[in-house]
């Protein structure tokens, strides 16, 4: 990233991207019954519309530069934290949604790590180890779900 308006425009489309898959996929377990990974994927896009709207508030005074789909540039085919569409799968089961949601999150800190890593601008910096500061904590708290699925108990229904 070469400049702080570029660094937004990708943010924003990034967690867009990941409030609409997320959005879908808590649809998609709603609709079909599967109410508790439901309220995980709905959760996620929470989290996604909170990150966009910080995002665009920051970007609130400054020109982002208008870019089409194939000019972003994602480690991968989608943007980052864009959820496995498979995951609309009605029979998919908490653990396999965990894992998507997980992989996700994992993808979206990772982009962010390598914008911290890889640039020199003082401003990118701040603000990309802002992001992957809670794309860790997003991380951790899903690692955790994860952990306590597998020991059987529920998950948290709040935070």
């Amino acid at each position: 990233m070469k400049t702080v308006e570029e660094f937004l425009a990708h943010t924003i489309q990034l967690e867009s991207e990941a409030a609409l898959r997320f959005g879908q996929l808590a649809d998609a377990m709603t609709t079909a019954g599967n109410k508790e990974v439901g309220r995980l994927f709905r959760r996620l896009a929470d989290y996604s519309l909170l990150h966009l709207g910080d995002a665009r508030a920051r970007a609130g005074f400054r020109t982002l530069p208008e870019m089409k789909a194939g000019e972003y540039r994602w480690p991968d085919v989608e943007s980052p934290e864009a959820a496995a569409i498979w995951a609309a799968d009605p029979f998919i089961g908490i653990e396999q949604a965990l894992q998507v949601a997980l992989d996700a999150e994992s993808a979206g800190l990772d982009f962010y790590a390598e914008v911290l890593a890889s640039t020199d601008d003082p401003e990118i910096r701040v603000l990309a180890k802002e992001f992957v500061e809670e794309e860790a904590q997003h991380v951790a708290e899903l690692k955790r779900w994860m952990q306590l699925h597998l020991s059987g108990q529920a998950l948290p229904t709040e935070g």
